[in-house]
């Protein structure tokens, strides 16, 4: 199969190895920065600084992208894959962006005769490099089983979540409250327990063996711990994310506060400059307000 994937960064880099890696697949990476496009070549694959460049009759793109406008532009702008396509192709967008803008999207590839599967992910960089990525999809049949060689290879579960697209898009949605939430809560406790006097090891192992334990608590403090923020995720995600969470709940006329005060959390770290920090370096707005220092630092 033909297939392009657009946007290698660290979730698209895992996903398009893994397709590459997938006997019968002929895969083109997408990405205007000239490092990964050198990963993905060395790694057997093509590779193209836009989707422009896709290889002619593409029977299907995974599209890993930041947001809506960014896979509008890669699929129907006019540097966009839709030239390149191959007729009745399937579009896997796995973009996290509010159900309407989903629902447009598809819109615009049934106008143009292409199939079009809403199907956000969840897993990170790791989950996607061993090929064990959680779709959250909805789509009709048809593009269900023509995106069925993308999900084999880069899936550990596909939830079909109904034949419209902007289901899997909602799904997504109400999954970042819950990440959004927890990475905050996270940072919180870590840092309460840092400045009451705990040794963070020690808070930490405490909790990652007891009922407090969460899995973005285990997770993202153990970056905290190693004073490691470069990002898996990016602080910034959370801010976009959780707006999207606000925007749709706003829009059900439903109350979200911690959804609310999280995202106040991340837009005060990404203000001082964190935005492109580890999501887990939210924490740092807690250290700005409280005044303690984190593993690490001297």
């Amino acid at each position: 199969m033909k297939i392009g994937v657009i946007g290698l960064g660290s979730m698209g880099m895992g996903a398009a190895l893994n397709l590459l890696k997938a006997s019968g697949n002929a895969v083109c990476g997408v990405d205007p920065r000239p490092e990964p496009r050198a990963e993905f070549t060395a790694a057997g694959g093509t590779a193209a600084a836009s989707a422009a460049e896709l290889p002619a009759g593409t029977e299907a793109v995974l599209v890993m992208v930041v947001n809506a406008k960014q896979a509008d532009a890669a699929l129907f702008g006019p540097g966009g894959a839709l030239p390149r396509m191959a007729p009745g192709a399937v579009l896997v967008v796995s973009a996290t962006m509010a159900p309407d803008d989903a629902r447009k999207l598809a819109a615009k590839a049934a106008d143009a005769g292409m199939l079009y599967l809403d199907a956000p992910m969840s897993g990170g960089a790791t989950g996607s490099r061993a090929g064990q990525l959680t779709y959250m999809a909805s789509g009709s049949a048809a593009a269900f089983a023509k995106a069925q060689p993308v999900l084999d290879a880069t899936a550990k579960k596909v939830w079909k979540l109904g034949d419209a697209p902007g289901m899997g898009a909602t799904m997504k949605v109400v999954h970042q409250l819950l990440a959004g939430v927890h990475i905050a809560v996270a940072a919180e406790a870590m840092a309460l327990g840092i400045k009451a006097g705990l040794q963070p090891q020690d808070l930490y192992d405490v909790v990652t063996t007891a009922a407090g334990n969460s899995w973005m608590f285990e997770n993202r403090m153990a970056h905290v711990l190693a004073g490691d923020d470069r990002p898996a995720s990016a602080v910034d995600i959370f801010v976009k994310d959780l707006g999207l969470v606000t925007d749709m709940a706003r829009q059900a006329q439903f109350p979200t506060p911690l959804a609310a005060q999280a995202m106040q959390l991340f837009i005060a770290a990404s203000a001082m400059g964190q935005g492109a920090k580890d999501d887990a370096f939210v924490i740092r707005a807690y250290q700005a307000l409280a005044g303690f220092k984190l593993p690490h630092e001297d």
